[in-house]
């Protein structure tokens, strides 16, 4: 489905929505297996909220879609600048509230290279974009509450 917003003739976009469905089945207790099309996450909770801790917790996959979506961002927009990584770690940390419903208020991402003569100007080019541009779930996340970033460049 396409949709024209409607501005002046020079400033028209248009937006293409598109639909993705997943599904969380309930194996027992408080375990889900969800389906993201031929890929398969098991959810469950901790024994002490009547789980088996057979799988992750859901909002932690929250932290895991931003690290994979910014990682692969920037990982690409490297690749295209000609840059060199031997490493590259995305780590996401997450303040949460203690009340319920609980959730997170800030998240910081530590974005952690490993590599010889490693140009920081770029670097920083590629996580702006992520950030700024192209990762739609920083973009979210953004929305709602702080997010922040640091980077680390590690030599060798």
């Amino acid at each position: 489905m396409v949709f024209a917003l409607y501005l002046p003739y020079f400033c028209r976009i248009n937006l293409q929505i598109m639909k993705q469905v997943i599904s969380a089945n309930w194996t027992g207790k408080m375990s889900f297996d969800a389906q993201l099309g031929d890929h398969h996450i098991s959810l469950d909770a901790l024994p002490e909220l009547g789980g088996d801790d057979s799988g992750v917790r859901p909002k932690e996959l929250m932290l895991v879609a931003l690290a994979g979506c910014t990682g692969m961002d920037v990982v690409s927009i490297l690749a295209k600048m000609r840059v060199e990584l031997n490493g590259f770690n995305v780590q996401v940390q997450a303040e949460m509230t203690e009340e319920h419903p609980k959730h997170y208020t800030k998240i910081h991402i530590i974005y952690e290279f490993r590599g010889t003569d490693l140009p920081p100007d770029k670097l920083e080019k590629a996580i702006s974009l992520s950030q700024d541009r192209y990762c739609g779930v920083s973009f979210m996340y953004k929305k709602i509450m702080d997010v922040t970033h640091e980077v680390r460049i590690l030599t060798e």
